[in-house]
């Protein structure tokens, strides 16, 4: 009972607090729109595209053009494709030169140019634009081998290498596709902004810890028959509250009033209780670890955004280079926003995610130990 009420009195200073209100219920929600309305709208990805206007290499044009759930704008030269690109008006860039045909026909290596800024969305559409270009390209081969010439239309090269030969051309591409067929337009953006502001409200939340022992309480409630070992549950208690009812209330509000798919109910609640406990033992211990509480506030709020930037909250994992993958799984933000993708990208079950929610209570344990042993000692010292 003593736990609870410790608990729970951690809970009633942070509704007390009303600039709490923006910051845990108006502002994540904010950020959710935005980000929805700027980069979720349709998830149709453009792609810019400097193309001849007839023979093979319009041919090819075409079959990029009608790349389902992907926008494909015409550029009329390869400078104003660059620049277009460079701003982020497009995500990547195709060039498919006027010497495509020439090459292909004298048999020559035929190269398509392909562009993309490394921090946005052209890495993983480079592949959806490579199993084109390979599809359209043994088709051609086929062509060639079948009628000893490239003929003008590429479905009629097709149609005459496999009534003249037993060639059979297959193509298969391994992998989920980056866009679900029924993603909505702020799947993604919540589940991250949700990660975020989860772990940025629990380390902020660490001044509520160091304000109590300023004001002498922890140290009264160690004075009656209360053991440390009571307080330190219930203020992890109380940190764990405060960043759960906001997870649960992003998760409520962002379902009913956008429609926002959070998979498998059992496995997302397991994200969210886990990561909770992984926020709530990180700002046990930032809360521990100093003395003031402008400064352990100042550093939550840097701690916080930058380890969701690095792990993945801010830019998706799948964008940043090798090493910094690597990198970004040292994070517990990385597993949580892992989890979030099996559930909702590829439609997963609480099986599905188990390796994540096993990363996340190791994160959990490790955090909460520790937070736990040191502030035992700060109480004690203190009493």
């Amino acid at each position: 009972m003593k736990v609870l009420a410790i608990g729970l009195t951690g809970l009633r200073r942070m509704f007390r607090d009303k600039s709490n209100y923006f910051f845990v219920f108006v502002l994540p929600l904010g950020i959710i729109v935005i980000t929805g309305s700027l980069f979720g709208s349709g998830f149709q990805p453009t792609i810019g595209l400097v193309a001849p206007r007839d023979g093979v290499g319009a041919l090819l044009a075409e079959r990029l053009d009608d790349i389902a759930d992907f926008e494909v704008v015409r550029f009329d030269d390869l400078d104003e494709l660059l620049d277009s690109v460079e701003r982020s008006n497009v995500q990547a860039g195709v060039v498919i030169s006027s010497e495509f045909e020439a090459d292909l026909r004298s048999g020559e290596l035929a190269e398509v140019g392909y562009i993309a800024r490394p921090d946005s969305a052209g890495p993983q559409l480079q592949a959806v634009v490579g199993a084109v270009v390979t599809e359209f390209s043994y088709e051609v081969n086929a062509a060639r081998i079948a009628g000893g010439e490239l003929v003008a239309g590429v479905t009629e090269a097709s149609e005459r290498a496999a009534s003249l030969a037993p060639i059979e051309v297959e193509l298969s591409v391994a992998g989920e596709p980056m866009f679900g067929a029924d993603l909505g337009q702020f799947d993604l953006g919540a589940s991250s902004q949700l990660v975020l502001f989860m772990f940025l409200t629990g380390l902020t939340g660490s001044a509520a810890m160091i304000q109590s022992r300023q004001l002498g309480v922890s140290r009264r409630m160690l004075s009656t028959p209360t053991s440390a070992r009571t307080i330190i549950l219930g203020e992890t208690l109380g940190r764990f509250s405060v960043v759960l009812v906001q997870g649960l209330y992003i998760v409520f509000v962002t379902l009913v009033a956008f429609g926002v798919d959070w998979g498998d109910p059992l496995g997302a609640a397991a994200i969210i209780a886990l990561f909770g406990l992984v926020a709530s033992g990180a700002a046990m211990l930032l809360g521990s670890l100093f003395r003031n509480d402008q400064q352990a506030g100042g550093i939550g709020v840097m701690l916080g955004l930058g380890l969701a930037a690095l792990g993945g909250a801010m830019v998706p994992i799948e964008v940043m280079p090798a090493g910094m993958q690597q990198v970004a799984r040292m994070t517990p933000h990385a597993w949580a926003i892992d989890g979030f993708s099996t559930l909702v990208r590829q439609d997963g079950t609480f099986s599905d995610i188990l390796p994540a929610l096993g990363v996340l209570a190791l994160f959990a344990v490790g955090f909460l130990s520790v937070a736990g042993w040191v502030f035992r000692i700060i109480l004690t010292r203190s009493h």
